[in-house]
């Protein structure tokens, strides 16, 4: 029995290396004495350097591992081997309990709020924990590295007084109680943001204590209490306190550093970068790398016959203890689901899913602690699940991951589920989806979080690879899914219409994932570097390119329509007008489905209101035509250009789609029955909302920047002139044929009024666009004046047409607000 049987807190993060052992490693002792520890004396050399019984005294409690950790009286000490100073070491803190809401929603036990890499270096009778950055390299016998040194000196955490040294003096022994008991910045968990947010004053230490620390061969792993005084905490009880529980972790990093794999953006994936002084180029030379989990094979001869092998470590995902039984066979279902990918890079068995262990199995298990990666069940009323990981920043391996579930999450598929494929498919026209179905959507959610913990990103040009028509076809659904990857926001099959058969509704894995995977994990025995290994890399993405089923586009693309969230088919234009013919079917048949079953509103007021979302996202994929720009990553060799502009007749066609579909009022959305029944006003406002968003995401600065940009370069192209006049010409069509506008019409004009007065008198924010320009100095003034003076000679004629009273006095409010914005003073 260890002798911890008073709670010890651990700091620490496991991860059992393939290749190294060190003495760090061994056993720890058995102990038969778990007496209760007396406070230790005070000192009466305070500051000076005491003999070793001195300070870890007889009745000291002690863990032996990474570090020995004693415990005697109130304060807990590291007994520090000197072969571990200025050494590698990951020291990870993350939230192991917090009170509800803390953070808005997203923010949960088990949230990271630090990873560093730290260093124990000693500093005259001092021991410091200095944090380290590889941001900026070189390696140690060049003459620059003495600069990258002196220009990157690390910021030191703490400083530790020596208290004493073990008695054949190989360990350094210090108090770190004071450390792990007060508000260190790096430690403590909330950010400087929520302490402003919630009016944190300080740290209560009455309140604030170590609740345990546990040394293991390669990791600590501490857990501190904390209680904070704040006048607006996230739960506000009256009582002005935000209590928290941190788990920190610092693990060992491997001496045997893994080699790190070069980032080729034609392939997603998460990356880290560093600056090399030590390049021969004629710069500080960036270099990227994949973050990866370390996979070797076991038998490297067979792998190199085209064996399947399995790796010496494999990759094992925990279920939390919290998980419900009726879902735990669909979570690990979805997490071995990757075992075939891994198999396309020669491994079998390379990815394992486990149930929690009992106590009597490994009575030390904690879903906190860094040996273990866990899926994380969260008791919380957000909707979602995500993926992160912890990775060496020195080469990209990834040592552990807790993927989140959100126990609300289940809802939000729910609720598209029946949304999106009810039309078509007759099992989803129900609020109580079949257990199921329901399984197939969480397993296929947690593979997508797992697809994240093993280093991708969304890949959003997934979809594309599919011809629209291929959604309405059984045999190729069941076969391809509904995306190449399941790594795309490509969530259901909106486009089968009724009467299709065998369709796959649900997205799962497809060849992207295999050839992702191989590119990442392959072990190429020959390549003894990492550059040694890039002609490989690239013979393998070369080979693909052109190809859309491999093609890798990023979510952070707002300009490439092929490359699009929630999207899925090669033409969105079609795609979205398949949508909507189905979206209209639900809404027709809503109540049927909801509140006539309920006899309540409750489910049909959640439902419209998704349903208006729906709407809305479908408009988006067709707004993004206009102005559009596709980006196809590729090297020199290859042929064709990476950016491209959309061709105008689809900018022009998607310009149509868009007056008859989003900017005329679509009235089968203002449905009486539902209105009606779950609100009491705001109808005309809620569309108009919704209308105008779209047409904002129009006349944007960074749309209209790039049609001037590929209009200049090919007068051929979709001028913005012209898309300005076709965007005049449809929302004041009335003005044309001297007809009445109704209210929701003279909403949406309205909205146009004020969205042109922005591009009038605004500058663009580059955040939020890749395409900056002087907006002043460029056409977008002059165009944006041109059109409203043409539109005012419009009005001036149609308001005195025969029309009815509202809308003469709409034109001539108008004419004045447009004289405002042309003449502001």
């Amino acid at each position: 029995m260890h002798l911890r049987q008073i709670p010890l807190l651990i700091l620490g993060l496991s991860l059992v290396f393939s290749c190294s052992t060190t003495k760090a490693q061994a056993k720890k002792p058995q102990s038969a004495s778990t007496a209760t520890s007396a406070k230790a004396p005070a000192s009466k050399s305070k500051g000076k350097i005491k003999p070793y019984d001195k300070v870890i005294t007889k009745d000291a409690v002690t863990d032996e591992g990474l570090f020995h950790v004693h415990k005697v009286g109130d304060n807990y000490f590291y007994e520090i081997p000197k072969d571990y100073l200025d050494t590698d070491m990951l020291l990870v803190s993350r939230f192991a309990k917090l009170p509800s809401n803390l953070g808005g929603g997203y923010v949960n036990a088990g949230s990271k709020t630090n990873t560093r890499l730290v260093q124990w270096q000693r500093f005259q009778d001092k021991i410091l924990i200095k944090e380290k950055s590889y941001s900026a390299v070189a390696e140690d016998s060049l003459p620059i590295n003495i600069s990258v040194q002196a220009n990157n000196y690390e910021p030191t955490l703490y400083a530790f007084d020596i208290k004493a040294f073990s008695k054949d003096s190989s360990n350094i022994v210090v108090d770190v109680t004071k450390f792990y008991n007060s508000d260190v910045k790096a430690l403590s968990g909330l950010s400087s943001r929520a302490r402003t947010q919630y009016k944190v004053r300080n740290l209560d230490a009455s309140r604030s204590f170590i609740n345990s620390m546990k040394s293991f061969p390669e990791n600590i792993e501490v857990i501190q209490d904390f209680t904070f005084n704040a006048n607006e905490p996230p739960v506000n009880t009256g009582d002005g306190t935000i209590s928290i529980q941190m788990n920190q972790s610092m693990i060992l990093l491997p001496k045997d550093k893994m080699q790190p794999r070069y980032f080729d953006p034609r392939v997603g994936w998460f990356t880290l970068s560093k600056y090399d002084y030590g390049s021969d180029e004629l710069k500080a030379d960036r270099k990227t790398y994949i973050r990866r989990w370390r996979l070797v094979p076991k038998d490297i001869e067979a792998y190199k016959r085209g064996v399947l092998v399995e790796p010496i470590k494999p990759i094992v995902y925990y279920l939390d203890p919290a998980t419900p039984m009726k879902f735990r066979s669909y979570m690990k279902e979805g997490i071995e689901l990757w075992q075939k990918a891994f198999e396309a890079a020669g491994f079998k068995n390379a990815i394992i899913a486990k149930d929690p262990p009992t106590k009597a199995e490994d009575p030390d298990f904690s879903p906190e602690d860094i040996r273990y990666s866990v899926v994380r069940y969260v008791a919380s009323t957000t909707r979602n699940a995500t993926g992160p990981s912890v990775s060496d920043p020195r080469t990209g391996e990834i040592i552990e991951s807790d993927i989140i579930w959100y126990h609300n999450h289940l809802r939000s598929y729910r609720n598209r589920y029946l949304l999106e494929t009810g039309a078509a498919n007759p099992s989803a026209r129900t609020l109580n989806t079949p257990d199921e179905e329901i399984g197939e959507m969480m397993k296929m959610v947690i593979a997508h979080e797992v697809g994240h913990t093993l280093g991708l990103p969304h890949n959003m040009a997934a979809s594309y690879a599919y011809d629209v028509e291929n959604y309405r076809d059984g045999d190729f659904t069941q076969k391809y899914g509904i995306a190449s990857t399941i790594m795309d926001y490509a969530r259901y099959n909106y486009i089968a219409q009724p009467g299709d058969e065998n369709i796959r509704f649900v997205r799962q894995l497809g060849p992207y994932d295999d050839y992702a995977i191989n590119y990442g994990y392959r072990y190429i025995h020959e390549a003894n570097s990492a550059e040694a290994e890039r002609k490989t890399l690239d013979q393998w993405v070369s080979e693909k390119g052109g190809d859309p089923i491999y093609k890798f586009g990023s979510q952070g693309s707002r300009f490439d329509p092929r490359s699009q969230t929630e999207d899925i088919g090669n033409n969105s234009i079609k795609a979205s007008t398949y949508g909507l013919k189905n979206l209209k079917y639900v809404a027709a048949n809503l109540p049927n489905w909801t509140s006539d079953v309920t006899n309540n509103y409750d489910d049909l007021n959640e439902l419209y209101g998704e349903l208006l979302g729906v709407w809305s996202r479908y408009v988006g994929h067709v707004v993004t035509h206009v102005g559009g720009v596709y980006e196809d990553t590729k090297n020199p060799s290859q042929e064709g250009t990476v950016y491209t502009a959309v061709p105008k007749d689809q900018q022009k066609a998607a310009m149509n789609w868009l007056q008859d579909n989003a900017f005329t009022t679509p009235t089968w959305l203002i449905d009486t029955s539902i209105l009606k029944n779950v609100n009491h006003a705001g109808y005309t406002d809620r569309l108009r909302g919704l209308q105008a968003r779209h047409l904002n995401s129009l006349l944007d600065f960074g749309r209209l920047g790039r049609l001037i940009d590929h209009h200049a370069l090919d007068s051929d192209n979709y001028s913005p002139l012209q898309m300005l006049r076709d965007v005049r010409r449809g929302i004041w069509s009335e003005s044309q044929s001297r007809s009445n506008v109704s209210v929701y019409r003279r909403n949406l004009q309205r909205a146009y009024i004020d969205r042109m007065a922005y591009l009038m008198t605004e500058n663009m924010n580059s955040r939020f666009s890749r395409t900056a320009y002087n907006v002043n100095q460029s056409d977008v003034r002059a165009l944006v004046r041109g059109e409203l003076t043409t539109l005012a000679s419009t009005l001036q004629s149609a308001s005195r047409a025969g029309v009815n009273t509202e809308t003469r006095y709409h034109y001539q409010d108008i004419l004045k607000r447009i004289e405002m914005a042309l003449n502001p003073k």
